[in-house]
């Protein structure tokens, strides 16, 4: 885990790394279409996010002296919504968080799959010595219910009306449900 940390980027990094990609992004990548889109749920999430001190609170009475190691991608929908505030969060706490890309290794997600899918975003809670605490994601409950939904049965909930659920969802939330899950595996 120690390698995958070093080899990671700050949250700042990241953003430059969504806007890079949004302005030129490269020759045959399939994700093109996402990153402008990604870059504006970031970015309106990164206006609305406010640090709840409940919350942080919460999180300080764990005593967590480890380190949050998000792996992600900024064409993700769910990590657009996420890994700001997650990010944020975690930062004002004095918490240290960085961001693998996934793409750059897939040797790290392959730990953490999701039903054996690359799945992002993927919070690893990190303790100080590197090991793995908890790992979260890719995304709330909630998120995973309408997932849930939507492939049981995709004629009577179909998958526009799924994204537009979601994308809701994680607008009026603000990252408020995947922070607290996050603080529960500490």
């Amino acid at each position: 885990m120690e390698k995958y940390w070093e080899n990671a980027i700050t949250f700042d990094e990241y953003m430059q790394v969504a806007k890079q990609r949004a302005e030129n992004p490269a020759e045959g990548d399939h994700y093109k279409d996402y990153y402008e889109l990604g870059l504006q749920r970031m970015e309106r999430t990164l206006k609305t996010f406010k640090v709840n001190p409940e919350m942080l609170e919460k999180l300080k009475s764990k005593n967590f002296d480890g380190k949050v190691l998000i792996i992600s991608e900024p064409w993700c929908g769910d990590a657009s919504a996420t890994v700001p505030a997650v990010s944020q969060f975690f930062a004002a706490a004095g918490i240290e968080v960085k961001i693998f890309l996934r793409d750059s290794d897939p040797s790290l997600i392959d730990q953490f799959l999701t039903n054996g899918t690359q799945s992002i975003p993927k919070i690893v809670l990190l303790n100080s010595d590197f090991s793995v605490k908890n790992v979260w994601g890719p995304r709330p409950e909630y998120g995973t219910q309408l997932l849930k939904k939507f492939k049981e049965n995709e004629e009577t909930y179909p998958r526009e009306e799924f994204y537009n659920d979601l994308q809701v969802y994680y607008a009026k939330n603000r990252g408020a449900d995947a922070i607290e899950e996050i603080i529960n595996l500490i």
